[in-house]
């Protein structure tokens, strides 16, 4: 046999069989075995009658235990052994750190811990774990990696290790509460249980990698959002500048138009006035000469110079009928009015385009509508494709049912929207009469509603032939300079806005602001009764050109 193996036997020989530890103050029991005094000591103090833990002989008076000198001083010496072991060996292993387990062996500077032993109910570096790996009485015991509080493994109750779990109560218990508290219980195994919530755990982890998953994509689309709204923002403020640049070029032109042309009326009227002055001065500086020759005449003495003089004095010098010549103050009545007239013209201009633009951005949200007949009345007409509608004269035998309008001629389309932005176009192109927008799904559709906001419509509509009104209760007139042949809906349901374009003249018609929409809206029409040959066009849902 090797050093090492007697070694390894020897010190395996000097084991407590209670603690399976190294003996501390041996002695031995009158059948010859050798325990810890204090283990022994313990033992004897639980159980009665007194027996050997190890060949079970039983005493009939308790023995006096006297320390066997001889195995102390051999387990002195192993145990120093270990000592100088762990000593040389600590610097090689790592010191235990905060929030590290260390080993509950150690004295002085702890190491950090490898194992647990659920048995012992300590902690051990490396070197105090030897033991546990190559003796065959520790090896028995079940070691873990190192937790602290091992005292928390054990039942406060019992005292023994909890290794069962109570599904019943759902704790976990030792095999004493088995038969006391949890008898009827469902008890498995810390095993099973633990596999099983692996297992649940795993579906957790996997639900949540899914969740941040999700959430990571929202913020990315949140950040496209921010992205597209800077766009937006961008694109909204280039444009303005651009409107509102060409808006005060056009003023400070038209200012110094207004202002040149004031000053030249004014230049031409000084102008006349300094030549009639320069004429006048010049015909008084004649008649001052006539009148000193005057004066000079009246007072000669001379009969006959005076007579011969006359004559010729008498005659009237060259001068002008001022009666009726003046200077009339010119005209600027109506100058500032077509100054105010051209900016009109070059606002309209400006307005049309950004219309124009507007309504090229509104159409970038269209969506592909189809009336549904579930909702339409028995005297509406649709066609194969549900892209028209028409009233008829017959009213068709239908089903009843709840989402169906009864009384007037209506219909919905299947499509719903409860967020977002959409928008779509309907020719009303030879039309006298009809009603658009869009509706709130709880809306009452049986007997006749007045079509307003508050009942849950927002809608506009086109009667006797040239009477375009805002259903807004009350109705809002409005002023078209041209008929609409194609009328588009633009929808923003947080926003809260429904507006109406006249696509072909790029103009808007109404727009209904600070709506507050809590359901689903669905777009509505109506093509109204015909009279005679009169309305009977159909209205007929447009595909929207995306092309700018």
């Amino acid at each position: 046999m090797s050093a090492a193996a007697s070694c390894l036997l020897a010190e395996d020989a000097f084991l407590c069989s209670i603690c399976l530890d190294m003996f501390t103050n041996p002695v031995s029991t009158p059948c010859g075995h050798n325990f810890c005094k204090t283990c022994i000591t313990k033992h004897w103090d639980i159980n009665v009658p007194y027996q050997c833990p190890n060949c079970n002989k039983v005493f009939n008076t308790r023995p006096e235990l006297q320390v066997n000198t001889f195995i102390s001083e051999v387990a002195a010496q192993f145990r120093q052994s270990a000592q100088q072991k762990a000593s040389s060996s600590s610097s090689e292993q790592q010191v235990s750190k905060p929030g590290e387990v260390p080993c509950d062996v150690c004295t002085g500077t702890k190491l950090k811990a490898l194992k647990s032993c659920l048995v012992c109910l300590e902690s051990y570096c490396e070197t105090h774990l030897e033991r546990h790996l190559t003796m065959s009485g520790l090896k028995r015991h079940q070691l873990i990696d190192p937790v602290e509080n091992l005292e928390g493994r054990m039942c406060p109750k019992h005292d023994k290790l909890l290794e069962l779990f109570c599904k019943t109560d759902q704790t976990c218990v030792c095999m004493l509460c088995t038969v006391s508290d949890h008898k009827t219980h469902n008890v498995v195994p810390l095993k099973e249980e633990y596999e099983g919530k692996k297992v649940e755990l795993g579906k957790t982890d996997a639900e949540i990698q899914q969740m941040i998953q999700k959430r990571r994509l929202k913020i990315e689309e949140i950040k496209y959002s921010v992205e597209l709204s800077k766009e937006d923002a961008d694109r909204e403020t280039a444009d303005g500048v651009q409107v509102f640049t060409a808006l005060k070029e056009s003023v400070e032109r038209s200012q110094a138009e207004l202002i040149d042309t004031i000053k030249e009326k004014q230049r031409k009227t000084e102008k006349q006035a300094e030549g009639f002055i320069k004429e006048l001065e010049q015909e008084i500086s004649e008649l001052k000469k006539r009148r000193t020759e005057v004066e000079q005449l009246s007072q000669s003495e001379d009969h006959l110079h005076l007579l011969q003089s006359f004559t010729s004095l008498n005659a009237a010098p060259p001068t002008k009928d001022w009666t009726e010549v003046s200077i009339r103050p010119p005209s600027y009545m109506g100058t500032v009015r077509r100054a105010v007239n051209q900016l009109e013209e070059t606002l309209s201009k400006q307005m049309k385009k950004l219309f124009e633009a507007e309504v090229k951005r509104v159409q970038q949200s269209a969506v592909d509508l189809t009336l549904d007949p579930d909702t339409a009345h028995p005297k509406l007409i649709l066609s194969d494709d549900g892209k028209q509608v028409k009233h008829g004269d017959v009213r068709k035998k239908l089903p009843d049912n709840q989402e169906r309008f009864d009384r007037c001629g209506n219909v919905l389309a299947k499509q719903s929207f409860s967020s977002g932005r959409y928008s779509y176009e309907v020719q009303v192109k030879g039309k006298t009469e009809w009603d658009l927008g869009v509706v709130r799904e709880s809306l009452n559709r049986k007997g006749v509603n007045t079509l307003k906001p508050q009942n849950g419509y927002w809608t506009i509509c086109l009667r006797n032939e040239n009477e375009y009104k805002a259903c807004a209760g009350p109705p809002v007139r409005l002023s078209l300079k041209s008929r609409p042949e194609k009328v588009g809906v633009f929808v923003d349901y947080e926003e809260g806005l429904v507006s109406f374009y006249d696509i072909e003249a790029a103009v808007l018609i109404y727009s209904f602001t600070g709506c507050c929409f809590t359901e689903k809206l669905y777009p509505f029409f109506s093509p109204c009764s015909k009279d005679a040959v009169k309305n009977s066009d159909p209205l007929i849902i447009s595909p929207i050109n995306h092309t700018e």
